[in-house]
């Protein structure tokens, strides 16, 4: 059995959650556009309308038929207060929304850190579900199944974790791939400067 690797406790951000916003009623983009201020429509480009909130930074596309995408919350209570604020906007223009809204969540986006290093060809070795091609990319893609996400992991112990439908599968997967790597004995002391900034 390893010993207990060093290095403080795996961290980890959400860094965007993308949700589809179900309302159950057709909506005119044309009137909407005309009433609410600050709203992008050019339907020969794109058949939704782009609704922006500023903070936070939120981003929704919404369309004829009712349905929303929504970009851009850094947690769960952030998205649904901002599909209320879009809803409040909408009303307080004259545009009525007589069906409540439903949220579901579709993607999670976190970054995480380790806070210790990982050998990674030992890692690629030991892991199943595992791509890795240094040569191409210098991260390790690793399907977990348990919870169902995809980590990206790189040397420096820094990760990228995308596919959580919530929030709590995304500290699970955290938890359980640096169980997973200490018991496989793949952390090590050495850090490397691979940054996962530039998905952000």
């Amino acid at each position: 059995m390893p010993s207990k690797a060093k290095g403080g406790s795996p961290t980890y951000k959400i860094e965007n959650i993308v949700a589809t916003v179900t309302i159950d009623q057709t909506l005119d983009l044309h009137e909407i556009e005309r009433r609410v201020p600050r709203v992008e429509y050019n339907p020969d480009q794109f058949p939704g309308l782009v609704f922006r909130l500023d903070r936070p930074k939120i981003t929704a596309l919404i369309f004829k038929s009712g349905k929303m995408v929504v970009t851009g919350s850094k947690s769960t209570s952030e998205l649904i207060n901002s599909v209320r604020r879009i809803i409040r906007t909408f009303a307080n223009h004259g545009i009525n929304i007589s069906h409540q809204a439903k949220v579901q969540i579709q993607n999670i986006v976190a970054s995480g850190n380790l806070n210790i290093g990982v050998n990674l060809e030992e890692a690629a070795y030991k892991l199943e579900n595992v791509m890795y091609e240094p040569e191409q990319f210098p991260g390790l893609i690793y399907r977990m199944t348990d919870p169902y996400v995809v980590l990206l992991i790189f040397s420096s112990g820094k990760m990228v974790i995308t596919g959580a439908k919530r929030e709590e599968e995304v500290e699970m997967a955290v938890k359980n791939i640096y169980n997973t790597l200490l018991e496989l004995d793949c952390l090590v002391e050495e850090k490397h400067e691979e940054t996962t900034e530039e998905f952000f």
